[in-house]
């Protein structure tokens, strides 16, 4: 399909910069199977979902991954910055780099603080700004200096108009991140409260758990004018056997599973695809879904407002119809919903 068919106009003040409080609070758009379209609260969950529904949240942590420092080569010392998006063994990682034109294999970087520099080396250099840094320490050491060094790196289109505060080490992580890895939030997820999974609980509502370490790659642009020539990063995720089956059972009963958030979903997708039922999972995926795709598993999607011209955009077509979506946004922008990773949110039913 052309990119520009999931084009729309947005202006700067629909941007969030903050999340509301409480986190459940925020507006929902709930996006009926039949397109209808509602203007309800996050909260009002307990009241939109049922006993046997099981709610599949994605307990990834994000890690604080944008690194900054520079870059040595001989005399030449230059400012660099990384954003860390997939972890290849212990010692290496996927990064982002700005800017990437100043890298080149071999060169030797200096990041974090000037007490306790984290050294590493470009050992690859990718097509589309990123590198492969392989760092001097490796497993658990790594990561407590990645810890030390590192910052939380909030999406572009937060941290493009405003400094990271205090605060958004808490804001940007989920209430139930355990799982460290990701270096991006799944941000549908920071509307939860622990009241509010506790009231879901008590209704009959399952929650289950899955891990997808959500990567920087989410929030890159699609370039080509084709659907068909975008490719995704990959992603590294986890369903385990327990999971699966519990997920399984729970629809067999007739309860509905509902996919806190596009990379539960994407995950659930993953781990369907190759069987034809949810089954358990462990690696990599680079699933890329637009209109036409056949969902296996996920029947209602809680998900936030996302970029025009955006795989995940793309995403909530297929699940819930183009014209459906586009008629969501434009409802959306005129009763001024708040966009994007600290916006409101969108419950779709899927079409069909």
């Amino acid at each position: 399909m052309r990119v520009d068919e999931f084009d729309f106009e947005l202006s700067e003040d629909r941007i969030a910069l903050h999340p509301v409080e409480p986190r459940d609070a925020a507006r929902l758009l709930v996006v009926g199977a039949d397109g209808r379209l509602t203007d309800r609260h996050v909260r009002d969950l307990t009241g939109l979902l049922r006993a046997g529904d099981v709610l599949v949240i994605n307990d990834t942590r994000v890690i604080p991954a944008e690194l900054t420092g520079v870059r040595r080569r001989g005399e030449s010392v230059r400012k660099v910055s990384f954003n860390l998006h997939l972890r290849r063994d212990p010692s290496h990682w996927q990064a982002f780099a700005r800017p990437a034109k100043l890298l080149a294999v071999g060169d030797r970087l200096e990041l974090g603080h000037d007490d306790r520099h984290l050294l590493a080396t470009v050992a690859e250099r990718g097509e589309r700004g990123d590198v492969t840094l392989a760092f001097d320490l490796s497993g658990a050491e790594l990561d407590e200096a990645i810890k030390a060094n590192g910052a939380m790196p909030l999406p572009p289109y937060i941290g493009s108009k405003r400094d990271l505060e205090a605060r958004d080490a808490e804001d940007y992580q989920t209430v139930y991140a355990t799982v460290e890895g990701a270096v991006a939030a799944p941000t549908a997820g920071l509307h939860f409260t622990e009241k509010l999974l506790q009231d879901l609980a008590l209704m009959g509502v399952t929650v289950e758990r899955v891990t997808l370490h959500v990567g920087a790659g989410t929030f890159l642009p699609v370039k080509a004018d084709d659907t068909a020539d975008h490719k995704m990063h990959a992603e590294w995720g986890d369903v385990s056997q327990a999971v699966a089956e519990r997920i399984l059972a729970a629809r067999a009963a007739g309860g509905r599973v509902v996919a806190v958030g596009t990379t539960s979903l994407r995950l659930l997708e993953s781990a369907a695809q190759a069987t034809g039922k949810l089954a358990p999972f462990l690696g990599e995926t680079e699933i890329f879904i637009t209109p036409g795709f056949q969902f296996r598993v996920v029947d209602v999607l809680l998900t936030n407002f996302h970029l025009p011209r955006s795989t995940l955009f793309m995403l909530v077509s297929a699940f819930s119809g183009l014209e459906t979506m586009r008629a969501a946004y434009r409802h959306a922008i005129e009763h001024e919903y708040r966009f994007y990773s600290y916006g409101d949110a969108s419950l779709l039913f899927r079409a069909g």
